[in-house]
């Protein structure tokens, strides 16, 4: 079995209803987030198995898996699977928690 390794974090800013981030879409702020996570590492991410996101407080709009959403919103390749974790707190958590697929070199 291969190693699993955490090689950056990025993450979205908090906001509060109706605050400074009241015009940005939570698919665009996600698919920021995701750019500036390639840019960081420079991993290609065509050879992503797959993408897991977490998300807290899922309402309106963002209920439609807004992992997907994001991923696809970046401009990154549609091969690779995407899926929101909601766990409210522990969303990062309980993403660790779930099986983890090696990528491709």
């Amino acid at each position: 079995m291969r190693e699993a390794v955490i090689v950056e974090a990025v993450r979205t800013p908090l906001g509060k209803r109706g605050g400074a981030l009241k015009d940005v879409h939570p698919v665009d702020l996600l698919a920021k987030a995701l750019n500036e996570l390639f840019a960081r590492t420079g991993v290609d991410p065509s050879i992503v198995n797959d993408n897991i996101t977490g998300c807290v407080s899922q309402v309106g709009e963002q209920s439609i898996n807004v992992g997907r959403n994001g991923w696809l919103a970046a401009g990154l390749p549609d091969h690779v699977p995407s899926t929101t974790v909601d766990r409210q707190c522990g969303s990062s958590q309980k993403r660790l928690g779930l099986p983890v697929y090696a990528v491709d070199r």
